[in-house]
């Protein structure tokens, strides 16, 4: 697909393009921001509440769990999609998901991954998050991103 050598990445444009691909191969990860090829050559994220300087990029894991073995992948893919997708609200014009592979070192201060070594695979368009939304939303429960307006709201 892609890569940070300069070629133009791919974009993924179903959630089912996600799902195909979250079932082909391991170790992918999504990241939201706004250049994948500036975020590969800082290699680091900043914790938003601190200021302290992460050892690696923030991202979150879509490879499936052992436990959810036999479920809906495409479920998985939107549930892990949907969870964040505040994040343009909060971080500002031109924020989107794109996916990546890339090298484990530690966690952060939400326990969520930090990779180096990050290689671009392939955008995330905007109709995957909507695709996202509509997925979790028929299912039974309040679920929705991790930023959730209270319930009174």
């Amino acid at each position: 697909m892609g890569s940070a050598r300069g070629e133009p990445l791919a974009t993924l444009m179903s959630l089912d393009d996600v799902a195909d691909l979250v079932q082909r191969s391991q170790g992918l990860y999504v990241r939201w921001s706004h250049d994948p090829r500036a975020d590969v050559r800082q290699e680091e994220s900043v914790d938003g509440l601190s200021g302290v300087r992460l050892p690696g990029l923030s991202v979150n894991a879509l490879d499936l769990e052992p436990w959810w073995a036999g479920h809906s992948v495409r479920l998985w893919v939107a549930r892990r999609l949907h969870d964040y997708s505040h994040l343009p609200r909060e971080q500002g014009p031109g924020v989107r998901p794109w996916v990546l592979h890339g090298e484990e070192v530690g966690r952060g201060p939400d326990n969520e991954p930090l990779v180096r070594d990050a290689r671009p695979i392939a955008w995330i368009d905007d109709r995957v998050i909507a695709e996202a939304a509509e997925e979790v939303a028929r299912q039974e429960g309040r679920w929705g991103p991790m930023r959730r307006p209270p319930e009174n709201a």
